[in-house]
């Protein structure tokens, strides 16, 4: 039978690729660093596929017609979108058969996915493939979560979601690692951009590690809020927590970079 052989959540900031010079070399470090243990990790786990819970910033969604969940069943996902994050475009295998569970699945326990066979990837999701799997060699099927436009899924039901993402690995042949991508606090494209709110931060990362993941999963929308505009994407961390259960996380590395405009962290979930 599958299973879930590892589990990470990470940030995405974009200028982690596209310009890193512009922020202090320690805290660069410090992140890479991390992202170097999670790619020696992942190497040493030998995956058969990767599950990747991501945003998209209007990759393939507008506002007329913007789904709260979509799940990538094609055979391939091209990548990135944007030249500037100074990563080259590759075009990623896909595992559809799995994806397709992953559709059925969710909607026997009442939960409807859209599909898409032609996902574009951008940065949400290349920047930490970039780190992750360098090779860019492991079948991927990419999530994609509303996190960008209101109304958004409730933490509750991205909780809801990941449990039966759980549930479909685990009546499959494949290891799999489970990476969610996003956060923590910034605060994108608003009057406050550049703001990051430290103290939130540091509250999600204990609840993390305390192995909480239910507590997350019962935070409102206002209680995102409290992280910015782009704290939103935590819903990617919950529906991963709904995959894995309530079990603790590690945080290698956090560091409130200024220069990206993002608290950025770097943790693994016990598996």
């Amino acid at each position: 039978m599958g299973q879930i052989v590892g589990a990470f959540g990470v940030s995405h900031a974009p200028a982690m690729t596209g310009r890193p010079e512009a922020a202090p070399s320690d805290q660069v470090a410090s992140l890479r660093a991390a992202f170097g243990e999670l790619q020696a990790r992942i190497d040493a786990l030998h995956p058969d596929t990767l599950v990747l819970i991501a945003a998209e910033h209007w990759a393939n969604f507008f506002l007329d017609n913007y789904p709260a969940f979509c799940v990538g069943m094609g055979d391939s996902f091209d990548g990135p979108m944007e030249e500037w994050i100074r990563i080259d475009k590759v075009k990623i295998p896909g595992n559809p058969s799995l994806a397709r569970d992953i559709v059925e699945d969710a909607m026997d326990s009442g939960i409807e996915p859209a599909i898409s066979q032609s996902l574009r990837l951008d940065h949400g999701s290349m920047v930490p493939l970039h780190f992750l799997t360098p090779r860019m060699d492991v079948p991927l099927v990419p999530i994609i979560q509303n996190c960008l436009q209101p109304p958004m899924p409730r933490p509750s039901r991205c909780y809801e979601f990941g449990q039966s993402i759980g549930r479909s690995i685990a009546r499959r042949p494949e290891r799999v690692v489970m990476v969610a991508s996003g956060g923590l606090s910034h605060w994108p494209g608003h009057q406050r951009h550049g703001e990051i709110n430290t103290a939130w931060d540091d509250r999600v990362l204990r609840i993390l590690a305390d192995g909480d993941a239910e507590q997350l999963s019962r935070y409102s929308d206002a209680e995102i809020a409290e992280g910015g505009t782009g704290a939103a994407e935590l819903r990617n961390w919950i529906t991963l927590l709904g995959a894995t259960g309530p079990r603790k996380a590690e945080v290698l590395a956090y560091e409130p970079v200024t220069a990206f405009a993002t608290g950025c962290a770097v943790t693994a979930i016990a598996c």
